[in-house]
């Protein structure tokens, strides 16, 4: 990957909807070369997929929990019966296996309250697997970002 590389990942992080002509403009390549460039940054997986970003309060989710996650046991099935578990929860946005005292990070989503209550029988009370769960509730939501800094 070289800097017109990055020039391109970086604008397309800001917004994948620029046109390509624009894209070109922007990075100094001509829109042959960036479709090309664009292609492979695609088959290689640096570019894993193209999304819309939602105001999660608009679309009625107006519950942010951070919880961390402490296993019973360490034994490697039941810790992928629970990353298949929580990979499939709809209302899981970003599932972390952490070193250190517990052993996952889990940022979800939940209409109120009462939903993410829910959401905790289904993925904790309901698994014999899991030790504890500490939970704390997002009251502002200071910065939130899906781009990552494109470092040489």
């Amino acid at each position: 990957m070289d800097d017109k590389d990055r020039a391109l990942l970086v604008e397309l992080q800001r917004n994948a909807r620029l046109p390509i002509a624009e894209l070109a403009d922007r990075a100094g390549l001509s829109t042959a070369s960036v479709q090309r460039r664009l292609k492979t940054l695609r088959e290689d997986g640096v570019i894993k997929g193209e999304v819309a970003m939602l105001d999660r309060q608009k679309i009625g989710l107006g519950v942010t929990a951070v919880i961390l996650v402490d296993l019973e046991r360490d034994r490697l099935d039941q810790i992928d019966a629970f990353k298949r578990k929580a990979r499939a929860e709809p209302q899981v946005l970003h599932l972390y296996c952490i070193a250190g005292e517990m052993d996952f990070v889990v940022i979800a989503v939940a209409r109120d309250m009462a939903d993410y209550e829910a959401l905790t029988h289904r993925l904790f009370f309901a698994d014999a697997n899991v030790r504890k769960f500490r939970t704390s509730i997002v009251v502002s939501t200071e910065k939130a970002s899906s781009e990552y800094p494109i470092l040489a």
